[in-house]
């Protein structure tokens, strides 16, 4: 008996043993066929799992015999189910491809198609290196500022918000230490923001109806000519979506600020819209009690309608209004207060009207073949009043374009012709010489991408634009992105640039334009630029759970005759263009790692600008040398966002020959989430970090005062948070 029952047990175990199953299977990338070292596999409802070796090959022992749901991951790629039966009836390897979801230059890791290079392709495919600001990242950026975009770009390595007025608020950005000027800003493919409508143009762009910002480090002109010699930001509107979209913000901050908006988005069979509306609203502010509006008074209204329309299944129509309406005014707290005198009498308003069209209609040839044409017209009208000077005019400009485009297997192709106008009116508010000026541009770009092979892409393309008071320009340029193997890829471009002079920059706003002389135009020439960069990324999976990548830039930048703004005898002010060159080089570093429901994101920049004038080289002013951008979140799907946040910048030179100091800024963010509803809060700046605490913002009296340069934030602690509903 005894024998019988050792028997039976092992029969039980030898079939118990039989009865757990091994999996073999080669977890490769669903594009180019590449195996994915790391990958992971999973038993679901089991704590059971293995990882891929380096030619993507997978072991997973001890299943159990029936239907099992197998969990296959990897950093950067869609999760993907496969449900198997076991055992197995076939003992080759099983073959699993993994969809990659994109490749973010240390951005999020999403499938994003980018426009601002002419093409449709997808952020991972591109040979320029371009960041993407989108989904999530967007959001989280709105609810700490959701009146305008300043903080979505000035959190970016490489981006720096320069204010130029310090009652006022007014700011440009820097890209990579170059003037706002050189940065050019569109929205949809349209420059709406160049000239005289750049000014308050990053305080009165909202990010609430924008489905994603797109990034171009380095000279960008050959896409969508002159400006664009540091780089260019794409402003990307949210489309119809066949899903009613209905969402409203409500938001309020403890510097007496308020804003509310609303976005409403539907298609239907024939027809989509979009129609986004706000008002924003700021109180005189004045953290420092030194009688000065760290924000000024302003109440700002934003509509933008678009509506779409679906003429045949190849044909569709967009057309959309962009207004803005704001009055601001900042200067002495008393003044704006109402309770001004002889001792309180310094203001600064802006009244501003900023109206445009957008036209774009859109023909499909074929699956392969589209015809674009778009059109807009812009009106830009803005009054500067101080308590003895008024600067106003008018900027009217257009912007018409035709491009053809030709996706095919392995190359694209776009060429165009567009032609730009752009005309500034000044009113006559004294004897002084009007800055009037009308400008003509008509150009025309090829552009092509190469596949070369499946791990190499090769884009290439020429513009030529021919300005009426600067002549022609020859534009070409070149990047290439080679996909080294499934942990690195790296890219390298170049191209040339150029800009043509106006009055409208941030030396001249930083003064109201006060005394500020025509150009000379017939002894002016254009800015010129040639540059280049060079990153090299690597992304992996370490220990099976925690996703790592990493995205080192190089760039470099060289502007040939600068303008520079010189004081003449007698006080005023005239551009001139001495012999020299502003050169900008550095690099960029950013990591990215998760695990779990937390991401951290870790950013440096080094900028190093220099301005030669003959055997002289300058510290070109308001650059931070360096910088540190600390981002830490923790995101639980649907339920929680909470994150924290440093950043650091290094000490800068200062126009008038000072040095400002180095400074920390840290702020805290969380967001509480239901199925239609959210609260938020933010906590910015809570080391209150402000220029007035350890440097001066002025010099003279209070009613007569003569202000420096403004190197750090000036309202200190601010919390906002409110609400948003999505029906």
């Amino acid at each position: 008996m005894k024998r019988f029952f050792v028997l039976i047990a092992a029969l039980l175990y030898t079939a118990l043993a039989y009865s757990q199953n091994t999996l073999r299977a080669v977890i490769k990338d669903g594009k180019t066929n590449e195996p994915l070292n790391g990958a992971t596999v999973l038993l679901q409802g089991t704590t059971k799992g293995a990882t891929a070796d380096t030619s993507g090959q997978v072991t997973l022992a001890n299943i159990p015999d029936g239907m099992q749901v197998l969990q296959f991951r990897y950093v950067g790629y869609e999760t993907k189910l496969d449900t198997l039966t076991f055992p197995l009836t076939s003992s080759e390897p099983f073959l699993v491809q993994l969809m990659p979801s994109g490749e973010g230059e240390g951005e999020k890791l999403t499938e994003v198609t980018v426009s601002a290079t002419r093409s449709s392709r997808t952020i991972a495919n591109i040979p320029t290196r371009v960041e993407v600001i989108s989904g999530e990242e967007l959001e989280e950026k709105g609810n700490m500022k959701p009146g305008d975009i300043r903080m979505l770009l000035a959190e970016s390595t490489g981006i720096q918000t320069q204010q130029t007025s310090a009652t006022s608020g007014n700011a440009a950005i820097r890209i990579q230490g170059l003037d706002g000027k050189y940065t050019q800003i569109i929205r949809d493919g349209f420059p709406l923001y160049s000239g005289f409508s750049g000014g308050l143009g990053l305080l009165q762009i909202a990010p609430l109806d924008l489905k994603q910002v797109e990034v171009i480090k380095g000279s960008s002109s050959t896409l969508y000519g002159g400006g664009a010699i540091a780089g260019l930001v794409n402003l990307v509107s949210k489309t119809p979506t066949d899903e009613q979209q209905l969402n409203f913000l409500l938001n309020g901050t403890s510097a007496k600020g308020a804003d509310a908006s609303m976005f409403y988005s539907q298609k239907f069979s024939k027809v989509g819209t979009t129609i986004y509306a706000a008002y924003n609203h700021g109180s005189p502010y004045d953290p420092s009690n030194i009688d000065l509006t760290a924000i000024p008074r302003f109440n700002r209204y934003t509509l933008n309608p678009k509506l779409w329309v679906y003429l045949t299944d190849r044909t569709t129509l967009n057309i959309g209004i962009n207004a803005t309406a704001e009055n601001r005014i900042g200067g002495d707290l008393h003044y704006i207060e109402g309770k001004g005198g002889a001792q309180h009498s310094y203001f600064e308003q802006n009244k501003t009207g900023r109206y445009s069209s957008q036209l774009q209609l859109d023909h499909k040839l074929n699956d392969n073949e589209k015809l674009t044409f778009k059109n807009s017209v812009s009106y830009f009208d803005r009054t500067i009043a101080l308590p003895d000077y008024r600067f106003s005019g008018v900027q009217v400009s257009s912007y018409t374009e035709a491009n053809y485009t030709r996706t095919g297997e392995n190359s694209d192709w776009v060429a165009g012709l567009n032609f730009l106008t752009d005309h500034f009116g000044e009113d006559r508010n004294s004897s002084f010489p009007l800055r009037s000026y009308t400008y003509n541009t008509i150009g025309g770009f090829l552009q092509n991408t190469l596949n070369i092979s499946p791990k190499i892409t090769l884009e290439t393309g020429i513009r030529g634009d021919y300005h009426n008071d600067y002549g022609f320009f020859f534009l070409p340029r070149i990047s290439g992105l080679w996909k080294i193997n499934e942990h690195f890829s790296t890219r390298l471009g170049g191209g040339l640039g150029y800009k043509a002079p106006t009055v409208f920059t941030e030396d001249a706003e930083r003064i109201q334009f006060r005394n500020v002389l025509p150009l000379d135009v017939a002894n002016a020439r254009a800015e010129r630029s040639y540059g280049a960069n060079y990153d090299i990324n690597y992304r992996t999976a370490l220990f099976g759970e925690v996703g790592l990548s990493i995205n080192q830039l190089f760039f470099y930048t060289r502007v040939d005759y600068p303008i520079s703004l010189t004081t003449l005898t007698g006080g005023d002010l005239q551009y001139q263009q001495p012999n020299s060159d502003l050169n900008t080089k550095g690099m960029e570093t950013n990591v990215k790692l998760t695990y779990g429901d937390f991401k951290l994101f870790l950013g440096y920049t080094l900028a190093d600008v220099t301005q030669h004038t003959g055997n002289t080289i300058t510290t070109y002013p308001l650059v931070s040398r360096h910088r540190l951008n600390n981002v830490l979140m923790y995101e639980l799907e649907d339920h929680w966002k909470i994150g924290a946040e440093a950043y650091y910048f290094s000490p800068q030179r200062l126009n008038d020959g000072a040095t400002g100091k180095g400074y920390w800024t840290a702020g805290l963010m969380a967001e509480k989430i239901w199925e239609r509803f959210s609260l938020f809060v933010n906590f910015e700046n809570i080391t209150d970090a402000r220029q007035t605490r350890f440097d001066t913002i002025y010099t003279g009296s209070i009613t007569n005062p003569t202000f420096r340069d403004i190197y750090a934030p000036l309202d200190g602690f601010v919390i906002n948070g409110g609400f948003k509903i999505k029906l």
